[in-house]
């Protein structure tokens, strides 16, 4: 995966101010996407995948990029996938129709999660205070994509660099989320 594609499409939002910065982590707002949930048997795949603009990634915790797309796998025959907001529209109808015979699932659940961006040396760090994954770049490297439970709630998480993740919550969740990492850096800020 490109951390180049990845930042076209993973911004911060600019009309928000960041919820936390230190200079060993931050938590910035993203900016609003298009989110698709995509459901469909291997035929479809390829076309899928062409009329989205980005090949659907076939193995597990993995994602394929393009120019302001992404598609992340969450399960043998599921993906998430992202595009500017702006391009809801043309997204799912290009998919509907390209995959009209063929049985599929398309969901918009563009209003149903939030994102922040977590970045900086102890991001991963800030990550495991509420996540037991291992974040080392050997085991989890960029482009690597899950879903897990932050404490209670369930996230997904994606690499997209080195020392920045993307943390992605359902809406009703993201305070809480955001405010655990929030309130977890206030032992960064104190050391």
């Amino acid at each position: 995966m490109s951390e180049l594609l990845a930042n076209d499409l993973i911004t911060p939002d600019a009309g928000e101010t960041p919820l936390l910065s230190l200079p060993s982590v931050s938590i910035l707002k993203a900016a609003p996407l298009t989110r698709l949930s995509l459901r469909c048997r291997e035929a479809s795949q390829k076309d899928a995948g062409a009329a989205f603009g980005a090949e659907l990634p076939m193995s597990p915790l993995s994602n394929t990029t393009a120019a302001k797309r992404a598609a992340l796998w969450m399960g043998p025959d599921e993906w998430t996938l992202l595009a500017p907001e702006e391009d809801l529209k043309t997204v799912f109808d290009g998919i509907e129709e390209k995959l009209s015979a063929q049985p599929h699932a398309l969901v918009d659940i563009s209003d149903r999660s939030e994102a922040i961006i977590v970045s900086g040396d102890k991001a991963a760090w800030l990550l495991n205070t509420g996540i037991f994954i291992d974040f080392s770049l050997e085991v989890f490297p960029v482009g690597t994509v899950t879903r897990t439970l932050f404490h209670k709630s369930p996230v997904m998480i994606w690499r997209i660099g080195a020392d920045t993740f993307v943390v992605e919550a359902w809406v009703s969740f993201m305070d809480y989320v955001s405010g655990l990492l929030v309130q977890s850096a206030g032992e960064l800020a104190a050391a």
